[in-house]
């Protein structure tokens, strides 16, 4: 019996693809989030490209270009509250949804550590209103 790589049993490079491209427009559109995704958003996009690849068990694109991932450490400027990690969660939700990842057990696995993750990069309280 062979392993496979949560990056190959979700179609590999091609869903993370139209994972990145249905996920990012939604970011840049939240009001909560937005701010923290300044900047241009294909370079983001590029490096999600490397990155989710290599979260998955792929290749280590991120890390052959920029070094250890480190995301815990890459996001501390950023203010990272709860709200925004629920906010980041939906539009991923959605982008799950928009490209029918969310209709596979390799999918459902992959946004159970995606939500895991989320948690992990909260850094800053939420602000009262």
């Amino acid at each position: 019996m062979s392993f496979k790589s949560l990056y190959t049993e979700i179609g590999g490079q091609e869903t993370i693809n139209k994972l990145v491209d249905a996920f990012y427009p939604r970011v840049y559109a939240d009001p909560e989030l937005a701010p923290l995704f300044e900047g241009d958003m294909e370079e983001i996009k590029r490096k999600q490209r490397m990155f989710l690849p290599q979260f998955l068990g792929g290749p280590a694109l991120y890390s052959q270009e920029f070094g250890p991932p480190a995301m815990q450490q890459r996001h501390l400027p950023f203010e990272v509250t709860p709200r925004r990690a629920q906010c980041w969660l939906r539009c991923m939700k959605e982008a799950f949804r928009e490209i029918g990842l969310d209709q596979t057990p390799a999918g459902q696995v992959f946004y159970d550590r995606l939500t895991q993750v989320a948690g992990i990069m909260v850094n800053s309280s939420d602000k009262e209103d």
